[in-house]
């Protein structure tokens, strides 16, 4: 009945609770008396999801396929420009997939020009047409939506696409784009509403420029094209659009990939720079106006430098803002939230405990909108699906949000798992770290005029811990693939050694990144014996 493998299995009113811990916590979060004092409302549902996108579909299949009664609510709400989208969220619509999709686009380009090298013989002047790339992401998403919408209806999730507001702790007002208002109740509410980017609040941002949510499906090139922020998004984007051929142009604020190793960070964009990308480093918008109108139109961007009173100003076809982003948040009535979340809501972020429960006990929030956790649609599916069966399947399984592996798809992809230097070197000390650096020179990359000599591995590991693994960096192609399996090894915990006796597969550039950090160890420690026999 419950799914539940474990005893003791407690009911209360016919309700059923779990097992001893979630006993335990029913009674310090409050809910344990509710039940016992017979005062169990009979709601609409079990669970309404707010967030149609990957973290709030799994959950919701999750649940409904535990038995429980479940609805969910999604509904975008146009950027300045008009452009919306269907169930999936960001990930599906305007994130992951169209932005992967548009990166193979570029590495086709770059493949035919490689073509070359290795005797295939062009006659005609091969060129790209934006309207039919848009065309073919934006009906390979169109599939995905419906998918989407096939798959709830076979959980028997109800799906309904409107705006959710919070009347009541246990009620919501829904608005669909007609304005009708429809109320729902629950037992349990998740908040997965995710992000949008951020708009500057400068003049003629909202007026002139767009964003990541309306480039995948811009119904025209962008030509020249500034995009100010070095965000992951923003320098993929980027990379990307010059890889169609365009003039790109990126305004940096500080650094890249906050948050990132830096030393691969600066790696990648020194590749980006090289490749013809240019970087406005250490200035900031401070008012676009439009020259003229058009598809694209001509805009002029004024700019400040950060350290000085430099001004500067340029003229572009396009100017995408992906500074920051801020999280999609329902309303929620001021007698439910502490002063805490009043104060985290404010700033975009919702606090949860390690059960990813707000300080409001029937109200859970997973993916994007989580205060201090990754903004990766993996991690927002695997914790849907563990808060679900936590709820509702006896389970007591958390999600792990420690040595996520991820990738960032600039031209010269960037994969890594576990902790950027700067994070080790501050959690541990430099002297309780070994670090390995490797250059590789991938056979992708033998053609003439290729900077074979760019890509690059670094492994950091915990003295401390028997040489345990903490960080993989791997900067070169197919770093999504090849990172991947190091996110494996170091979810078991692989230690330096274990690799060192790991046969590789040969030719491959994982291959030649476990094979040259044997190599760097070796060359390593016979310096290290040389110094100390001339110095002791």
């Amino acid at each position: 009945m419950t799914g539940q493998k474990t005893v003791p299995n407690v009911f209360i009113n016919k309700t059923h609770l779990g097992g001893c811990d979630r006993t335990l916590q029913a009674h310090k979060d409050g809910s344990l008396q509710h039940l016992l004092s017979g005062e169990n409302e009979a709601y609409d549902y079990d669970l309404i999801v707010i967030g149609g996108g990957s973290g709030g579909l799994a959950c919701s299949k999750e649940a409904a396929a535990l038995g429980k009664k479940v609805m969910v609510l999604d509904y975008v709400v146009p950027t300045p420009k008009g452009t919306t989208w269907g169930l999936g969220g960001t990930c599906v619509n305007v994130g992951c997939i169209p932005k992967k999709l548009m990166h193979q686009t570029a590495l086709l380009g770059t493949a035919l020009q490689d073509a070359r090298k290795f005797g295939w013989e062009f006659d005609e002047t091969v060129k790209h047409n934006w309207d039919t790339m848009k065309t073919a992401v934006n009906s390979y998403i169109g599939s995905l939506n419906w998918g989407y919408r096939v798959a709830l209806r076979d959980k028997n999730v109800n799906y309904v696409n409107a705006y959710a507001e919070f009347l009541e702790p246990h009620k919501i007002k829904a608005v669909n784009k007609r304005g009708k208002e429809t109320f729902y109740t629950a037992d349990k509410f998740v908040l997965a509403t995710g992000e949008r980017p951020r708009y500057l609040g400068i003049p003629g941002d909202k007026e002139y420029c767009i964003t990541s949510d309306d480039l995948f499906s811009l119904p025209y090139c962008p030509g020249k094209t500034l995009l100010i922020g070095a965000s992951y998004v923003s320098l993929e984007c980027g990379g990307f659009l010059a890889g169609l051929g365009l003039d790109v142009t990126i305004m940096v604020r500080s650094i890249l990939l906050r948050g990132f190793d830096q030393d691969m960070a600066n790696r990648a964009g020194a590749h980006m720079e090289e490749h013809g990308i240019k970087f406005l480093r250490k200035y900031v918008p401070i008012k676009v106006e439009e020259l003229e109108a058009g598809t694209p139109g001509r805009l002029k961007v004024t700019a400040k430098s950060t350290e000085t009173d430099e001004i500067i100003e340029g003229e572009y076809n396009t100017v995408c803002l992906k500074v920051a982003a801020y999280a999609c948040n329902v309303s929620l009535p001021l007698q439910l939230l502490s002063c805490s979340i009043q104060e985290a809501l404010k700033n975009g972020k919702v606090p949860v405990n390690d059960e990813e429960q707000t300080n409001v006990p029937h109200i859970f929030a997973i993916g994007d909108i989580l205060e201090g956790k990754w903004e990766l649609t993996p991690v927002a599916i695997q914790a849907g699906k563990l808060l679900a069966r936590r709820l509702y399947g006896g389970s007591n399984v958390k999600c792990d949000y420690i040595n996520v592996p991820t990738t960032v798809f600039t031209p010269l992809e960037y994969g890594s798992c576990g902790l950027p230097e700067e994070k080790a070197i501050e959690l541990y000390g430099t002297e309780n770290l070994e670090i390995f650096h490797s250059l590789l020179w991938p056979l992708e990359f033998t053609v003439p005029s290729r900077d074979n000599n760019q890509c690059y591995a670094k492994l950091i590991c915990n003295k401390l811990d028997n040489d345990r693994v903490i960080g993989f960096h791997y900067l070169g192609p197919n770093a999504g693939e090849v990172t991947q399996g190091f996110g494996v090894a170091m979810k078991c915990g692989v230690t330096k050694e274990q690799l060192d006796g790991t046969i590789g597969i040969h030719p491959t550039c994982a291959e030649v990144t476990i094979v040259i950090f044997i190599k760097t160890s070796l060359v390593k420690q016979t310096f290290y014996r040389i110094l100390q026999h001339f110095v002791g």
